[in-house]
């Protein structure tokens, strides 16, 4: 979705311009002569079909915590509406209201209390390794959602909607899987070659839906929606083959992948948290330098803020978006060897469980950029990682977390609501202040 950010400008350029794209034009000193992003996308003017989503990706950061915020809110009531103790207790409200009050405080606590408990410290537990086990599952299931959440998120920020994540993260995991399991080569370059292949893996698939998009004007939410099946059913298809099925195995499974091809574990066998998490802090480093201090970043961004003022300075619109595709598939595909050399060591049909959707939501809340995927990642890791127990603890069902994800969703997408909720300051005083200085100084830049 092209959309760039709104702003003051002298109109749009015309559709059928003559100024090709990798040319320069009529913006004085074009993308290499210090012009932000947000100038060039001042230059062209607003493009309405994209400004909502511009403001949904990249938006006020405050929003994403108050939309957690909310979230859990909702999820407290539905676990309290849902607690036997509260429904007996509604039942006397009038004569003992402070019952409901009680019931409705301890329904709530308790499966929050839970959920903390089983995924960042276990204060019940028996030494401190067993305390803090939960949390290194938090950073387990957190992995693959970063890395993921930054493929999806650079593809924000050139304005493209990247929801192929979950076929990025198969096609990955296959290539990875079967360099793990066919080949035979010492510790460490065997590994080095199954993340490259995951890479490889990834940026193809990824790279497929830029390619269309730049070439023939295919919009990237269809093409990538359509590889996440073929991505699926190929997969499928392989694992009843000879050369990927496990030997003397009915189910579709693949061998297990050699030692040498999986991460080490970081705390030992008594832990499943791997090396694939620095591998994922490594990313986000990665994609923070590329997008704030690469020449590439800035042309992505530029043409996420508005492809057509970004044409006009002399970018290559379609080599960004290719570039963009290529690069965020590539990290749905390092997520894919995360989940083949990490935690499951072998292929089959959930080998990328929800993770390339789940990313959608983990770039959304993160803002498209690096740190916030990164705290979003870590957010979901806790919510996976705390789910499992709550729901034995207090039998509480794990459906509750994927509700309060589709809140947060729901949140995140609708900002307006937010800030009526909380009577957030919209702006509206600052646009004042800003025109009446441009009226000051006659109108002048």
């Amino acid at each position: 979705m092209n959309d760039p950010v709104d702003g003051p400008g002298p109109g749009p350029v015309a559709p059928d311009s003559e100024t090709p794209a990798g040319e320069p034009g009529s913006i004085p000193g074009g993308a290499d002569a210090g012009n932000s992003p947000a100038q060039l996308a001042e230059a062209s003017g607003p493009d309405p079909q994209a400004s909502l989503m511009t403001r949904i990706t990249t938006g006020n950061g405050m929003v994403s915590v108050l939309a957690i915020l909310l979230s859990l809110i909702v999820g407290a009531i539905l676990i309290a509406a849902t607690d036997e103790r509260v429904t007996e207790a509604s039942s006397y409200f009038f004569a003992r209201p402070m019952d409901l009050l009680g019931a409705v405080w301890t329904s709530v606590s308790e499966a929050y209390v839970a959920l903390f408990r089983s995924s960042i410290f276990n204060t019940q537990a028996d030494g401190f390794a067993n305390a803090i086990y939960p949390l290194t599952e938090t950073l387990t299931d957190a992995t693959p959602l970063i890395l993921a959440g930054l493929g999806v998120a650079l593809a924000f920020r050139a304005s493209l909607f990247n929801i192929g994540g979950q076929g990025q993260i198969i096609v990955g995991a296959l290539l990875a899987g079967w360099v793990g399991f066919t080949l035979d080569l010492p510790a460490g370059i065997h590994l080095i070659l199954a993340m490259v292949a995951g890479i490889i893996g990834g940026a193809l698939w990824g790279g497929i839906a830029g390619v269309l998009k730049a070439r023939r004007g295919a919009h990237e939410v269809i093409v990538t929606i359509m590889l996440n099946y073929i991505a699926l059913y190929f997969l499928l298809y392989l694992l009843t083959t000879p050369g990927f099925q496990r030997p003397g195995s009915n189910n579709p499974i693949s061998p297990n992948i050699d030692s040498s091809a999986a991460y080490p574990l970081i705390f030992g066998s008594g832990f499943r948290l791997h090396y694939g998490f620095v591998v994922a802090l490594a990313a986000v480093a990665f994609v923070w330098w590329l997008l704030n201090r690469s020449t590439t970043g800035f042309e992505l961004r530029a043409v996420g803020a508005n492809p057509l003022a970004a044409r006009t300075a002399g970018i290559n619109v379609s080599k960004a978006y290719i570039t963009a595709m290529v690069v965020a598939g590539a990290l749905a595909g390092l997520a894919g060897t995360a989940q083949i050399s990490g935690t499951e060591r072998a292929l089959s049909s959930d080998i990328a469980a929800s993770f390339g959707f789940d990313a959608i939501t983990v770039a959304l809340l993160g803002r498209s950029k690096p740190m916030g995927t990164l705290f979003a990642g870590l957010l979901f890791g806790a919510l996976r990682a705390g789910g499992v127990g709550m729901q034995s603890n207090t039998g509480i069902p794990i459906d509750i977390v994927l509700v309060v994800q589709s809140f947060i969703v729901l949140f995140i997408a609708a900002p307006p609501l937010v800030q009526a909720i909380f009577r957030i300051n919209t702006g509206k005083k600052k646009s004042k202040t800003t025109t009446a200085r441009t009226a000051g100084t006659g109108g002048a830049a």
